[in-house]
């Protein structure tokens, strides 16, 4: 391990024109397109998209319909407060943790903590080498968890890319020590079957359960052979967090057949990921609530035994939804806003050609009560702004704003930026506020933007792939008074009770 110390309305009347052949060719057919995985290790690569497509975001940044790039722009109640260039860490930022005054930011070459005690002069504290993709960051208390989903030669900060089908290759959770935040120190490590893509906590006051997230598996993998139906559990002990260990893997699709009980994706539901796994799951520790986003498939389960989680109601949209990703409640516990990352995350979908169903929010009611609770489907929600043919953009990762008697969220949308929306009526979502910057590049989708934007203690956090930590604020009567709820932690994928 290393460690390194140290104003305009948008609108746009885009024409769409013809993508790079095999880019985007699923995702414009009639029927949904099949998912991506999320960025990989590699570095972004540059994907050409087609003259005339080059020809009409040319136009449209000279006629000021968007921004040209690296121009920022944003709604009046948004203020951009602070950008923090990637540093030592040169690969792609991912996720986000908060602990005090801190934020911890996850890179695909490590992680990156963030003095956040003056939001519009954020410090670095410290910068920690431990590549591995994706490297899904949270923390409690003295621990900070770190997702591996590539695989490795082995499991330390010094291994280097391996074959999966290489019985000795290794992927899964590391956990460090960050009692001093200026020197973090890697503690433990659980090797997770099929690797861990994100995972998410159900912190106790002796242990932390981790549920882990990973799916794709392949009958050449040995530590990743179908089915792979269920999540990982992990228990990790505060006091001595070196005996981490799995304690079991819940099967949440059991089924007849070598692929377990999930969505079976094409051809029986073109278009539609295949469940193999879940992407990501959110936990509500104050309802024994959690949701899950699982690549076909979303389901509402009970954590009243963290160590063995009962599903509650299973959900499909074999019509919309390519790829579940994510999983966000209301405060209240009967809402869930589901998001679809079709194309992975790595394509331009927020155009008019895929509309504004598709790689958008699914907001989902959740009536009844017990073990007999159900998800009903309300309304989708999508960033109204087109974006280019050179833009990857899709829904992607955000937050509750706490705010009573409001269901208010932010999101990050890659290059279509970070936006503020309310659901609070499920039938009708609307967006209240957003922050952009112009495309990464003029001749092709370079992977780029917001990976994950979310509200903290009065202030919104962003971490973009390619730009770096940005810190914004949103001053609008409708969210103000969410300035008022402080927390001492916060992981996103952990919902907190606000109003406790």
């Amino acid at each position: 391990m290393t460690l390194f110390n140290d104003p305009r309305t948008r609108r746009r009347r885009l024409g769409v024109a013809a993508v790079a052949a095999g880019l985007l060719s699923a995702l414009l057919t009639a029927g949904p397109a099949m998912a991506i995985p999320d960025p990989g290790d590699g570095p972004a690569t540059s994907k050409e998209v087609s003259k005339s497509a080059r020809a009409e975001v040319r136009d449209a940044i000279e006629s000021g319909e968007i921004p040209g790039p690296d121009e920022i722009v944003h709604s009046d109640n948004i203020e951009h407060l602070a950008n923090i260039p990637k540093d030592a860490l040169s690969g792609t930022n991912s996720d986000l943790a908060f602990q005090g005054r801190y934020a911890f930011a996850g890179n695909y070459d490590g992680f990156r903590i963030f003095d956040i005690k003056n939001p519009k002069k954020p410090r670095t504290v410290a910068q920690v080498l431990c590549p591995g993709s994706q490297n899904d960051i949270s923390v409690s208390g003295d621990l900070l968890f770190l997702s591996t989903d590539s695989s490795r030669s082995d499991d330390s900060c010094d291994s280097t890319t391996q074959p999966a089908t290489e019985k000795s290759s290794w992927e899964g959770m590391k956990v460090f020590d960050i009692s001093d935040k200026r020197n973090p120190k890697y503690v433990a490590a659980v090797e997770t079957a099929c690797g861990s893509h994100t995972h998410t906590l159900v912190p106790e006051r002796r242990n932390v359960y981790v549920y882990v997230s990973s799916y794709s598996p392949n009958a050449a993998y040995p530590d990743c052979r179908p089915p792979h139906d269920g999540i990982s559990v992990i228990k990790v002990p505060r006091k001595a967090p070196e005996r981490a260990a799995v304690v079991d893997f819940p099967v949440l699709f059991p089924g007849e057949g070598p692929d377990g009980g999930g969505n079976p994706g094409g051809p029986t539901n073109p278009g539609v990921s295949k469940t193999t796994g879940c992407h990501d799951i959110t936990v509500l520790p104050s309802k024994d609530l959690a949701a899950g986003a699982c690549m076909g498939d979303g389901i509402l389960f009970s954590i009243k035994d963290p160590e063995r989680p009962k599903v509650v109601d299973r959900v499909q949209d074999n019509v919309n939804f390519a790829f579940w990703h994510s999983a966000t409640f209301n405060q209240r516990a009967n809402k869930v806003v589901f998001t679809d990352e079709l194309g992975g995350g790595g394509a331009a979908t927020c155009n008019a050609e895929i509309g504004p169903n598709r790689g958008a929010d699914g907001i989902y009611d959740i009536v009844g009560r017990g073990d007999h609770r159900e998800l009903v489907f309300r309304s989708y929600f999508k960033i109204p702004r087109h974006q280019a043919d050179t833009e990857n953009c899709v829904a992607h990762n955000g937050s509750l704003i706490p705010v009573k008697g409001r269901d208010i969220m932010v999101q990050a949308w890659y290059q279509g930026g970070v936006s503020v929306w309310e659901f609070t009526d499920s039938e009708r979502p609307k967006e209240i506020a957003y922050f952009e910057r112009g495309p990464l590049a003029m001749d092709g989708v370079t992977t780029g933007g917001s990976w994950s934007a979310y509200y903290y203690n009065g202030y919104i956090y962003s971490n973009d792939i390619a730009k770096g930590f940005d810190v914004l604020k949103l001053s609008d009567r409708r969210t103000d008074p969410a300035k008022r709820v402080h927390l001492r932690e916060l992981n996103t994928q952990t919902q907190p009770d606000y109003f406790d």
